[in-house]
């Protein structure tokens, strides 16, 4: 899919390669997560490896990479200043040092907890 090679050109890191790999299956997506996520809307390839939401995003959230939300203000992203694998964490687009929460200690974990969700609903 050319938007994948878009996105990782886009990026200048290497993303997980579970997140590619799920964004070569499905370009995006909903699903049920527990709290504190509550909801995952996950951002199609080609919304994630748009230049101007590339770069607004690097200088409005440095250090993070979003790739989706929960559908209204909270978004998550990966926390690319530290070391692989990237973190994952939430926080309010509004107020994002203000809101950043803790999530997982990677994207594997993260949809984890998606598939612990589904499960239960």
């Amino acid at each position: 899919m050319a938007a994948l090679q878009a996105l990782a050109d886009a990026v200048e890191v290497a993303l997980p390669k579970e997140y590619l790999e799920l964004l070569a299956f499905s370009n995006g997506g909903e699903g049920p997560l527990p709290a504190p996520f509550h909801n995952l809307c996950l951002d199609d390839a080609e919304s994630a490896a748009e230049p101007g939401r590339v770069e607004l995003f690097k200088s409005l959230f440095p250090g993070w990479f979003v790739f989706g939300g929960d559908g209204g203000d909270e978004l998550h992203a990966f926390d690319l200043t530290g070391a692989q694998p990237w973190p994952v964490i939430r926080f309010d687009g509004i107020d994002p040092e203000g809101s950043v929460e803790d999530g997982t200690e990677s994207f594997v974990s993260f949809m984890l907890l998606q598939a612990t969700a589904e499960a239960d609903s």
